[in-house]
């Protein structure tokens, strides 16, 4: 198949849709990606890109077309210009830039904004393509949940945009079951609504890996690894106030990999707490590197707000995690738990429950080195059987087959 991915972020910043075009061309499949430039989640544009864009222009056999956007710096008002500026750019420049290009399925990625349909709907009608649209953050449910929108007569705005995106769409493929009820909610047909979650990725299943030398070893320390963006949604507030709680024990260490809109903050608070000697905060890392530093994990931590929305979510670090196969620790409701406690594979305890969670640190921190050796296992194997990568690929390949046959009934029936 001829296949377009329409995303506002791709290689080099680090998604999940980098790995899905690696798998796409290696089955023999023609892929091109639309996107902008690159710029998360720092805000900057990156610097290997400034200095030599034709860099990326390809990757891994996959065609790249950029379009100009302004990147995201610091701020509401500057996130909200970035996100239109990709629209315009991608509805501007993209069809000169594609054209003559064959176009089979339009696939959309999309972990927020939920805009990033809006140039894949106008391809779509320019090249007669389906258009697959998988969802990966929920609008306007999320704006909500995140106070960065309270008037309810512009969430009615967001909600008639979704509509108009979702009813333009062969397929809406939600990221969750609990996903599904609410997309249906801007879907006019729901017969075009699927379910199809993250896959875990392969780089993580890496056993062996060499433990990261940015992280000094310490015999009696006890590991909390939380890697990944730093954002509103990850409750840093509660992470920090369960470490404040267990700022007396000893051997408790917790490793922050990643960064994001709320890092500076969390670098703030840290000091501001006298935390310092129990926190790392080692910045973000390319996505081969993640083996090297849960190495030292003892335990790996996923957390969300806690908001309606964010229970039907599964974290996508929630799949790599448990691919890992080292024991998980939640601070989250819903589906994300859920799955946690269904895998065997760690412990939970409810979104924001600062509490909750140092207890669930202690309990983890008391276990022996095998009962944790087993949470791991546990989780692996059930990554293995519910989101191994090969099986979900196999189905989206079958979705899209779905969408370009849908498509071509459509045709016909003209």
């Amino acid at each position: 198949m001829n296949i377009l991915i329409v995303s506002q972020y791709f290689w080099p910043e680090n998604f999940r849709i980098n790995d899905l075009t690696q798998d796409w061309v290696r089955r023999g499949h023609n892929v091109t990606v639309l996107t902008g430039i690159p710029n998360y989640p720092a805000g900057q544009v990156f610097e290997a890109y400034q200095k030599n864009p034709e860099r990326f222009v390809t990757y891994e056999g996959a065609r790249v077309v950029r379009v100009p956007m302004l990147p995201r710096g610091t701020g509401a008002a500057r996130l909200f210009l970035n996100y239109m500026s990709f629209v315009v750019g991608a509805c501007l420049w993209g069809p000169w830039k594609l054209r003559g290009v064959v176009i089979d399925v339009i696939f959309v990625f999309e972990p927020s904004p939920v805009t990033v349909g809006l140039p894949a709907v106008l391809l779509g009608w320019i090249k007669q393509a389906p258009v697959v649209f998988w969802a990966l953050d929920l609008w306007p449910e999320t704006l909500a949940a995140m106070g960065v929108v309270r008037s309810p007569r512009v969430l009615g705005w967001v909600g008639r945009m979704v509509r108009f995106i979702y009813d333009r769409c062969t397929l809406v493929l939600g990221q969750s079951n609990g996903f599904l009820e609410s997309i249906a909610k801007y879907c006019s047909d729901k017969r075009k609504i699927r379910y199809f979650p993250s896959w875990a990725e392969d780089v993580y299943s890496e056993a062996n890996a060499i433990p990261a030398p940015e992280v000094a070893v310490r015999e009696d320390a006890f590991n909390v690894v939380f890697a990944g963006n730093i954002g509103e949604a990850q409750d840093m507030p509660a992470v920090l106030d369960a470490a404040e709680r267990l700022k007396n024990h000893e051997g408790i260490r917790w490793l922050i990999v990643g960064d994001g809109r709320k890092s500076d903050w969390v670098r703030d608070e840290v000091m501001r707490r006298g935390l310092a000697d129990k926190f790392l905060l080692l910045g973000r890392f390319p996505v081969e590197r993640m083996p090297s530093f849960y190495a030292h994990a003892d335990a790996l931590l996923v957390s969300l707000k806690k908001d309606p929305v964010f229970s039907m979510t599964i974290p996508g670090k929630v799949q790599s995690y448990l691919m890992a196969g080292i024991p998980l620790i939640g601070m989250l409701d819903g589906e994300g738990s859920a799955v946690i406690r269904n895998a065997n594979a760690g412990l939970t305890c409810s979104a924001g429950d600062a509490a909750g969670l140092a207890a669930a640190v202690q309990t983890m921190a008391a276990l022996s080195r095998e009962e944790r050796r087993q949470l791991g296992a546990n989780g692996r194997a059930f990554a293995q059987r519910e989101f191994g990568r090969k099986l979900l690929m196999d189905r989206l390949d079958g979705l899209l087959q779905e969408a370009v046959t849908d498509g071509e009934k459509k045709k016909k029936g003209r």
